[in-house]
């Protein structure tokens, strides 16, 4: 059988948390599902019953987790961007995914399981590629000075507010 995949997926591997990750992830975003999942069969190299893939979909992106053993970790290099129409968008995703995990700078979040996220308004991606050289910037240096991103202070920036 077949199974159609989008051309580009986004692919995790976990030590051996994937299937409580991805459970956890489909529980924070809308419009989210496991779409598959395999299982190790006794002799096939990970522990009979656990875990070996698991397609899903995060708000209807295509993700594929994995448990790959130990000697796989994240890193800051690759993150999943969660771009947010709303303050209440922000702070959802951003206490959800922080959980248990470390909240770091411009936006950023490192999950409970290793995994980076940027937790970040829409907007900002406009105002800091705005075409007046100063505004981009005094926002860029709003960003800079955060953990969470708040995008009031964004819209104070970009006016000169600040």
């Amino acid at each position: 059988m077949k199974i159609p995949m989008q051309k580009i997926t986004p692919h995790l591997v976990f030590d051996h948390q994937a299937e409580e990750a991805v459970n956890a992830y489909v529980s924070i975003f809308k419009n989210s599902k496991i779409s598959n999942i395999t299982r190790y069969a006794d002799g096939q190299g990970g522990s009979a019953g656990t875990v070996r893939t698991i397609r899903f979909q995060l708000d209807g992106q295509e993700l594929i987790a994995v448990n790959g053993g130990p000697s796989f970790t994240f890193g800051d290099g690759i993150s999943l961007y969660v771009s947010c129409d709303t303050q209440e968008e922000i702070d959802h995703y951003w206490e959800k995914l922080s959980e248990g995990g470390v909240k770091e700078v411009c936006g950023w979040l490192r999950d409970k399981y290793g995994v980076y996220w940027q937790i970040a308004p829409t907007i900002a991606w406009e105002m800091v590629n705005d075409p007046d050289p100063d505004k981009a910037q005094r926002v860029a240096d709003a960003i800079d000075r955060m953990t969470k991103i708040d995008i009031e202070t964004l819209i104070q920036a970009y006016h000169g507010a600040q």
